[in-house]
């Protein structure tokens, strides 16, 4: 392939013939196009690399090198290598392809090479590309493209936004930004170097901010500072919501699930001097421990059984457990345990069939 003649200008605006002229042109350019494959590569294999921050809250580390794909090569080169890489790594990770889901790439991939590609980089960029994306991509345009894939793969199911998940979306963004800031700090010299970016800049004032001076101005910290400490702030609020509205019976493998109800159930039976006379079985329909704490509150089911106690039985959850037909509810217990030591602190039992 011919060498492609191309400016180094940077642009204030991507609004502009020129920046798309440039934009296009680096799809005859066969470092561009090798650039890109290599960032194919990675992004893909990142896909499968998550930093685990709380639970279900975690940072997919596939972005980085989105967006230093798309400030290299910009938005036409971002948008085909978005497809690309959504394709393969459905191969893969072996999930149904949704083809409508592309979407979610492309825009997530232009909105970088928006902000970032041929543009004077900043931590201001930085951050608003990160934040367009949080909001645009991850709510606004994920919200019915998931309510047509549960349409449509789901056998009708419905997908609803909830606040909290434009919360945990919304929470990502101030700790994905101050990361992706630094990564881009460190890298963007050495895409300099490359001449896979360019800086007209003068001394005074560098096109390429992120990489001169001591990597950050005083200015630049104290504002990734406090991003990251808002960042941290809203993990933790994340997980207090998280502990206090999440049961943690959603976690329990039938082994713990039987080994749990059979300890509510030892409890019972002492804490009302031999419970019912017949046999019966305990069930966590859920339970609940605040962020740091140590103490958990189990909400618990007292069923008398039909017939013999079977080791089925102790594997139930909350709703099988309900319209079992072998299952008479008699009773409902809450049971505050102390985590460290399984000391019971507290205890409140509420008798529904006093004829046992």
């Amino acid at each position: 392939m011919s060498k492609v003649n191309k400016t180094n200008n940077l642009y204030k605006t991507p609004f502009t013939p020129a920046y798309w002229r440039d934009a296009c042109a680096e799809l005859r350019d066969t470092k561009m196009l090798v650039f890109a494959a290599l960032m194919i590569a990675i992004r893909v294999a990142l896909k499968l690399v998550a930093i685990p921050l709380a639970p279900n809250l975690k940072i997919n580390t596939a972005f980085l090198a989105n967006a230093l794909g798309a400030m290299v090569f910009g938005p036409v080169v971002a948008a085909v290598s978005a497809v690309v890489s959504d394709f393969l790594g459905v191969l893969i990770t072996g999930d149904v392809y949704f083809l409508p889901m592309v979407l979610l790439e492309i825009s997530g991939s232009v909105l970088f090479a928006l902000f970032l590609y041929r543009a004077r980089v900043t931590p201001t960029r930085v951050i608003l590309s990160r934040f367009a994306i949080c909001l645009l991509v991850n709510v606004f345009l994920q919200t019915p493209l998931m309510m047509l894939y549960y349409k449509m793969m789901m056998g009708g199911s419905s997908y609803v936004l909830t606040v909290p998940k434009i919360i945990k979306n919304l929470f990502m963004f101030p700790i994905e930004s101050v990361v992706l800031t630094v990564f881009l700090a460190f890298i963007q010299p050495i895409t300099y170097r490359l001449k896979l970016t360019y800086d007209p800049g003068t001394k005074a004032a560098p096109a390429c901010e992120l990489g001169h001076k001591g990597l950050f101005t005083r200015r630049q910290i104290a504002l990734l500072t406090v991003l990251f400490v808002f960042g941290c702030g809203c993990v933790a609020g994340y997980l207090g919501y998280h502990y206090d509205t999440t049961s943690l019976t959603t976690g329990y493998t039938t082994e713990e699930r039987v080994e749990k109800n059979r300890q509510m159930h030892e409890i019972i039976l002492e804490e009302t001097e031999g419970g019912i006379n017949t046999p019966s079985v305990a069930i966590i329909e859920s339970a609940y421990k605040p962020f740091l704490g140590q103490e958990t509150t189990y909400n618990v089911a007292f069923y008398a059984v039909s017939g013999e106690v079977t080791d089925d039985l102790w594997e139930l959850k909350k709703t099988p457990a309900s319209k079992h037909e072998a299952l008479s509810l008699v009773g409902n217990a809450v049971i505050v345990m102390n985590d460290r030591n399984e000391e019971m602190l507290d205890f409140d039992y509420t008798d529904l069939n006093c004829d046992h």
